[in-house]
């Protein structure tokens, strides 16, 4: 059984970043500890079936975080090494942003601020089948910039979804500098609960709290739609990415690669 390492998926995206001679490393890496936590512990696949029509929904809205995704995939066993190897490669079924065609990819994103209306309705439809099937959303902090995202929000709690949890990539950057210089957020915590959320913060890295959030998030069938907060850092895990928002957009070089790797310790 998989155990959803966060060194192997790091060092997975950034051999597909590599080879594929694309971006968007920073943004895939502030997401990691997330994903795994989701895959290992709580997203339910009956029949190890990605479709199965009574499965989870993991909707990534910051689409262009996908490589953190494809790494999980490829960890499930739904993606083969090949396949992740010729990420954005020609003829590649890969691509830079979520696309529904890999099966486990629920929306196809990267325009931001839909993939959560998205969710919504999953989670509704989940409600008006009468299954326990839940529904995790995860978007950027630079995304809640877009209005759809709070149609979205007052659309979950007029009908009650608390089987659905948005989860808030709070990394504190989005592509053109930090959101406070973009649009400043506030506290987004307060804000969800206005919208009649369940909302809470913690440290999006520590696999046990986002465990255990997780958990009391899903326990509680309140009738309220939850939010988790989660404070990354963008390109965690390699010192020379932390919280350097250059690494939105640029590609590896034979140096940077390596420096990564060595970093990261971690076995291919």
């Amino acid at each position: 059984m998989a155990d959803f390492d966060p060194k192997r998926i790091r060092r997975t995206i950034l051999d597909m970043a590599y080879s594929g001679k694309t971006v968007h490393i920073g943004c895939a890496f502030s997401i990691v500890e997330l994903l795994a936590v989701l895959y290992r512990t709580h997203l339910r696949f009956p029949d190890d079936n990605p479709r199965h029509e009574h499965r989870d929904y993991m909707v990534l809205s910051k689409g262009h975080g996908v490589m953190a995704q494809y790494a999980c995939l490829g960890e499930k066993g739904w993606l083969s090494d090949e396949a992740l190897h010729n990420y954005f490669k020609n003829g590649s079924a890969l691509k830079g942003l979520a696309d529904t065609h890999i099966p486990g990819v629920e929306v196809t994103s990267g325009s931001l601020g839909h993939g959560l209306s998205v969710g919504t309705g999953l989670a509704l439809a989940a409600k008006l089948s009468k299954t326990d099937q839940k529904c995790f959303a995860i978007v950027g902090d630079g995304e809640i910039n877009e209005g759809p995202i709070w149609e979205a929000a007052l659309f979950a709690t007029h009908f009650k979804l608390d089987n659905l949890v948005v989860i808030v990539d709070a990394n504190g950057f989005q592509a053109m500098g930090t959101t406070d210089e973009v649009m400043a957020l506030g506290n987004i915590e307060s804000k969800f609960a206005a919208f009649g959320f369940d909302a809470v913060t913690i440290d999006g890295h520590d696999e046990d709290s986002i465990d255990e959030t997780v958990r009391k998030l899903c326990d509680t069938q309140n009738g309220r739609p939850k939010a988790l907060i989660a404070q990354t850092v963008k390109g965690k895990g390699v010192s020379f990415m932390e919280h350097d928002n250059i690494w939105h957009y640029t590609r590896l070089n034979e140096t940077t690669y390596a420096d990564a790797i060595a970093e990261l310790g971690a076995a291919a």
